[in-house]
């Protein structure tokens, strides 16, 4: 089998070649299948996913069987001001792979985000709940979900958030490295979501893409938090000590509306290959450990 990763640089992307490398991921019947597969990385310098004849080009000369897409204009501030690059990387990019992958019948995983809700619910979002995003970010990532059910039959669209990995820029690595250098942070307190560990996300995600249980699903830590609960966790599991404030979202200088709810509900995951995902504390527990 051959896996192709976009945004191969990034948190997600970094973790799947890891896991594939190593092959601590696959459990049973499907270590075969990945036992001898081959895997391409490429980041925006090699592959422009925004080129729909780049990635043409580059499926004809690997033949991909499972398309990853982990790419994505993420700052969600800077896309409030940058609209037609955020929605070229978070639209058009989703688009073009679906394209691609459909002329030669492979399986598009495509990554999105709790963003594409309102935040207005006060119970957890499932996957039949419609989209209605407040930001530019969200809109774009909405988008994106609409174009690949559009252009592609054999595809996943997972819906994550707050994640954090050992690469790349993150929550837990912000907040540890301010926590050290400061006695007091300031921290958002009235947005409720939750975090997710990239490693587990990176397992799920190689579960599914051995399957043809496509659909859209909701993979993310268990349980939920705010900000605010987050970041404690985070000083306390890194035994640093700072005093964390809480804070309204009106009292953070953000330029972007952010949803004030966005725990997502893994009906799709319970209903088809299980619901493996570890509790946000316990993940984040061992992420901290491994950190150190």
């Amino acid at each position: 089998m051959r896996v192709l990763i976009t945004g191969g640089n990034g948190q997600l992307g970094s973790m799947l070649m890891q896991l594939l490398a190593e092959k601590q991921c696959i459990l049973g019947e499907i270590d075969a299948i990945y036992k001898d597969c081959a895997v391409a990385c490429t980041n925006k310098t090699t592959l422009d996913i925004t080129n729909l004849w780049d990635i043409k080009n580059c499926f004809m000369k690997f033949k991909p069987h499972v398309v990853i897409n982990t790419a994505a204009y993420t700052h969600v501030d800077h896309c409030e001001s940058n609209i037609d690059l955020c929605f070229k990387a978070n639209s058009l990019g989703p688009r073009n792979l679906a394209i691609a992958c459909e002329e030669i019948q492979a399986k598009l995983i495509h990554i999105s985000t709790d963003y594409v809700f309102d935040g207005k619910s006060n119970i957890p979002y499932r996957e039949f709940d419609l989209p209605n995003p407040i930001n530019i970010y969200g809109k774009s990532k909405a988008l994106g979900e609409e174009y690949v059910k559009q252009f592609c039959s054999r595809y996943f669209i997972i819906r994550t958030s707050w994640l954090y990995g050992y690469e790349g820029k993150n929550f837990v690595k912000t907040v540890v490295k301010a926590a050290k250098e400061k006695k007091l942070l300031h921290v958002v307190a009235d947005q409720i979501g939750t975090p997710t560990n990239v490693e587990d996300l990176a397992y799920h995600l190689l579960q599914l893409a051995v399957t043809d249980e496509y659909g859209i699903y909701h993979c993310t830590g268990g349980g939920e938090c705010s900000w605010y609960e987050f970041a404690k966790a985070i000083t306390e599991y890194a035994q640093i000590e700072c005093m964390i404030h809480p804070i309204s979202s009106q009292d953070y200088d953000s330029i972007a509306q952010r949803p004030l709810y966005s725990t997502l509900d893994h009906m799709m995951l319970r209903c088809t290959i299980g619901d493996h995902m570890r509790d946000w504390k316990e993940a984040l527990k061992e992420f901290i450990l491994n950190l150190k």
